[in-house]
């Protein structure tokens, strides 16, 4: 379909087609404020808590690329799209329901590997169908909307165990130990998984895909087929013709997500030692430590949730590459001094920094990356671009255990204020990316308002 020819969205709709986000995203502020408290409540200790965290980007490194292509290629009377997020929230709903009643540690981290699948699964498909949908000149207010409602439903994510706590006493644990309130929290997320993505594709459905969509050749087959060779052709070819925005961003996508997990991972712990002295999972201090970390998860995704409203008009006028620098800036900011609060009410004006930096990690690359990729291939690369976001994690996973001793000193703090340093070496990466190149021979210099140039002589 000619983009010129895509109906213009009113900012409802726009919202309506982000709902099913939400939902999704309610299931990941789950897994960012439980599964450390989960696996340490069951027995892990804090240097093996990467180890356990490996189903995110191991999952999001196999499913997302593939199921990517394979939402470009598949024709359905439902469309490209929605079958790969019915098929997710399905498996969402249910492994969220699961998770609370994990028996042992090792059932917590299968049943994870089976959430971040589903969630995958939805995942990729739900940003192409947000390029598919709408006109280039909206693909900016939709991405960032989509990062609103990520605030948002992290917000909420994160503070249902506090509110919670209000009518179900926070130290009533299930026999595995695990609270109560954090059992019935993963209900409502499963609920809302569901839910939100049948209201968005009934509200804002697919658009009919065009006669001349089904016959675009790629390497020799046409791009309809799903038949393995045909897709890890597609892959390859992909890969090889990578637009050079992308290959540009992948220093900054490096430091910032590995700097990300390394804070979803080890601020309760680092909660627990700086404000209550503890590091015993079993002890109600820890547990208030759970419960403040929520808080303040809750606290820097309300404030993503503004940010990424505000950050409308300063994308369109600055360019989303130096918007993500300086959200970058900030929350490394942030992560830096967080080690040095020792109460509540210094650690809250921090959360600025890391609302900052969220609402730009969730919405600027894919704005850069909408505007540089040909459109029948959208959702195969927003796939691999996931690639940017999983592979620095894989690598936090495995290199944390070993530097957490001896160059940490088994301290969660020193994780944190390592996680700072990154974050600012992701905004200089950032950057180094947007810095003026001279253009070659027989090429003309692009234009200095666009958040990055769409593509080099290479691509």
């Amino acid at each position: 379909m000619n983009p010129g020819a895509k109906p213009e969205l009113s900012l409802l709709r726009i919202c309506e087609m982000n709902l099913g986000f939400f939902g999704l995203q309610f299931s990941f502020g789950l897994q960012q404020a439980n599964m450390s408290p989960i696996y340490r409540t069951l027995g892990a200790t804090e240097a093996i808590l990467p180890l356990l965290w490996l189903a995110g980007p191991m999952t999001g490194l196999i499913v997302q690329p593939l199921v990517g292509a394979m939402s470009d290629r598949t024709r359905s009377r439902f469309g490209r799209r929605t079958p790969y997020f019915l098929i997710g929230a399905v498996i969402c709903s249910l492994c969220l329901l699961a998770m609370p009643y994990s028996p042992s540690l090792w059932a917590a981290a299968a049943l994870l590997w089976l959430l971040d699948a589903g969630n995958n699964v939805t995942m990729e498909p739900y940003r192409a169908y947000v390029a598919d949908r709408l006109r280039p000149a909206q693909r900016a207010t939709g991405f960032l909307t989509q990062s609103a409602f990520t605030g948002l439903a992290q917000t909420l994510s994160y503070l249902a165990p506090s509110l919670l706590a209000a009518t179900i006493d926070r130290d009533l644990l299930d026999a595995n130990g695990i609270p109560a309130i954090v059992r019935v929290a993963f209900a409502i997320g499963a609920v809302l998984s569901l839910s939100t993505v049948v209201w968005s594709l009934l509200r804002v459905p697919e658009l009919p895909l065009a006669e001349a969509d089904g016959g675009l050749q790629t390497g020799g087959e046409t791009a309809t087929s799903l038949a393995p060779r045909a897709l890890l052709r597609e892959l390859g070819a992909a890969l090889r013709e990578m637009p050079a925005p992308m290959r540009r961003l992948a220093p900054s996508m490096l430091c910032q997500w590995y700097a990300m997990f390394v804070y979803w991972q080890f601020i309760t712990d680092a909660l627990a030692r700086s404000i209550h002295g503890t590091s015993d999972p079993a002890t109600p201090a820890y547990r208030a430590a759970i419960l403040e970390t929520q808080q303040l998860g809750a606290l820097y995704n309300a404030i993503a949730f503004a940010a990424a409203l505000a950050l409308i008009p300063l994308v369109r006028r600055f360019g989303a590459a130096w918007i993500h620098m300086a959200c970058l800036a900030a929350s490394g900011l942030a992560m830096l001094l967080i080690p040095q609060a020792n109460s509540m009410a210094a650690l809250a004006p921090l959360m600025i920094g890391l609302g900052l930096g969220w609402a730009g990690m969730m919405a600027n690359p894919y704005i850069i990356l909408a505007s540089a990729i040909p459109p029948e291939r959208t959702g195969l690369y927003v796939g691999l671009f996931n690639i940017l976001i999983v592979a620095p994690m894989l690598i936090e996973t495995v290199t944390m255990p070993l530097i957490y001793k001896s160059l940490l000193a088994s301290d969660p703090r020193n994780a944190l204020v390592l996680a700072g340093f990154l974050m600012l070496a992701g905004a200089g990466a950032t950057l180094l990316a947007v810095a003026p190149r001279r253009p070659q021979r027989g090429t003309h210099r692009y234009q200095t308002d666009h958040p990055l140039p769409p593509r080099d002589s290479n691509s």
